[in-house]
């Protein structure tokens, strides 16, 4: 089965479904969004839809705001995979800064009970936004473990990365997976999952082919297909991975077989 691992929630769902049949993915996991750039057809419209996030990237929403935002996210998430339980899963978003309660009955009430695969995605702007993690991490041995999906592609430093990295240390039972691959990191982020098996690499938006190929020779058994759609296409990094993969088994774990192993998909 060929599963991209991280896509978001586009509209019209029919848009998303063909772009995932023109790739040949079975299943896809779906994301939420707080924007909607598949709507914009010039520059001025694109900067448009990518307002709301730039906003949230460099944390100007209010609390209140993020924490309607995700609840509505998730409703649209968990909407979709209802309406299409073959073709997709969900992860649902978790408000950074709220103390430990908070995110416990966050995680119980709109993950557990929506039955997600997993938490994030996670785009922490600063240092310490990437520290509040920490919380959401001790929550998670409280609930329920589950997966970890977090931005670590600009506009994260290494700093940050480093951050998130001694939180994969100190929680070594927490899957954690590290989106994009570090962006411009990405040989540090490699070295450093080689040696901690909690740690997986999501080949969306690689800075390059080389650093999606050297993952998939270091690390095949926990590379990720994902386009990140609609910012990437499902068919191009289906293309890229089949075209650098070493071989015919390392493309089939990361076409499908890691992230199903992952998210336990033959057991629910």
């Amino acid at each position: 089965m060929i599963i991209d691992s991280h896509e978001h929630i586009m509209f019209p769902v029919k848009m998303q479904l063909d772009k995932m049949d023109m790739a040949g993915v079975d299943k896809t996991v779906l994301f939420c969004t707080a924007a909607h750039p598949e709507r914009a057809s010039t520059l001025n419209e694109l900067e448009m839809e990518m307002e709301s996030l730039n906003r949230i990237l460099a944390g100007s929403n209010s609390r209140e705001d993020n924490i309607t935002r995700m609840k509505n996210n998730i409703l649209e998430v968990v909407k979709t995979v209802k309406e299409y339980p073959n073709r997709f899963l969900g992860f649902g978003s978790v408000p950074l800064g709220m103390e430990l309660r908070e995110t416990e009955e966050w995680i119980d009430m709109l993950v557990s009970a929506n039955s997600l695969y997993g938490v994030g995605e996670f785009t922490p702007g600063s240092e310490q936004q990437m520290k509040q993690l920490d919380i959401l991490f001790q929550a998670l041995r409280n609930t329920k473990i589950y997966p970890v999906w977090v931005h670590t592609f600009h506009p994260v430093t290494m700093d940050g990365i480093r951050i998130l990295m001694s939180l994969c240390e100190k929680y070594p039972d927490i899957p954690v997976i590290f989106g994009h691959l570090g962006g411009t990191n990405w040989m540090d982020v490699i070295r450093f999952a080689k040696g901690h098996n909690n740690v997986y690499l999501d080949l969306s938006a690689a800075f390059s082919s080389l650093a999606a190929k050297i993952a998939l020779t270091e690390l095949p058994e926990r590379c990720l297909y994902s386009s990140d759609a609609p910012y990437g296409e499902p068919y191009l990094y289906r293309q890229l991975i089949e075209f650098v993969g070493s071989d015919k088994r390392t493309v089939e774990m990361a076409l499908g077989e890691n992230i199903s192993r992952l998210l336990a998909l033959d057991e629910r």
